[in-house]
């Protein structure tokens, strides 16, 4: 199990690495009222632009990476199975049996969790505006 867990969060780590040209292309078709809506709007208007901008081609990257990452130790062996038989107690949240899938978006939200965090930081914290950029931009709000 420990293996698995450690082999699974390198096969994450190692897709968010596809993330950066993503988020990159995103940022730089943002129109004015995308930017503005993030400006003065939730707390999290960054995170939720990203994630709607981008979490398609961020599945399409990170599914080959967690699924070779899987292949590695065998783990979609007999997680079908075990999901099945779990989804049929009443009561309980059903889990997708698709480890390749579940384990893609559980990655995809770990990576959204952390920029919703930083994102949060950024706007609370006057000392984590580390850019000019983000310096002008929130001094201008004010």
């Amino acid at each position: 199990v420990d293996r698995f867990i450690m082999t699974l969060n390198r096969g994450a780590e190692e897709a968010a690495k596809e993330a950066k040209p993503i988020f990159i292309a995103a940022i730089k078709s943002m129109t004015i009222q995308d930017a503005w809506g993030i400006l003065k709007g939730e707390s999290d208007a960054a995170t939720q632009y990203l994630k709607r901008t981008t979490s398609n081609h961020l599945r399409e990257k990170f599914k080959p990476v967690i699924k070779d990452a899987l292949s590695k130790v065998n783990a979609t062996k007999y997680y079908g199975d075990i999901v099945n038989t779990y989804n049929q107690i009443p009561f309980v949240q059903d889990v997708n049996p698709n480890l390749d899938d579940y384990a893609t978006e559980k990655a995809m939200d770990g990576l959204f969790l952390l920029i919703s965090e930083e994102e949060k930081k950024i706007r609370e914290d006057p000392l984590a505006r580390t850019t000019d950029l983000l310096k002008r931009v929130f001094r201008a709000q004010n």
